[in-house]
């Protein structure tokens, strides 16, 4: 997730993205997404397992910026709010 500017940065894992996603639009958890008014899905990945979820969170987190950059821009190179579609 992202801000409307796309400067700021979030990685998390969830089992329900569209719920997710509304949680953090409307602000109802407090924390870095809150903090930093993250609204905007740039990113996911659907995966099989809650553990592959979470090897795929971990990875990304360890990554540099530029690497998340690439990733993004590699499937939503406009930076769209991929939330539209769920």
């Amino acid at each position: 997730m992202t801000n409307k500017f796309n400067r700021v940065l979030y990685v998390g894992v969830t089992s329900h993205l569209a719920k997710r996603i509304e949680e953090h639009k409307l602000k109802l958890t407090e924390g870095f997404t809150k903090k930093y008014n993250l609204s905007k899905l740039v990113y996911f990945e659907e995966l099989p397992s809650i553990m592959e979820a979470i090897e795929a969170e971990k990875k990304i987190k360890a990554g540099s910026r530029k690497k998340k950059i690439a990733l993004i821009r590699n499937v939503n190179p406009q930076w769209i709010d991929l939330s539209q579609d769920l």
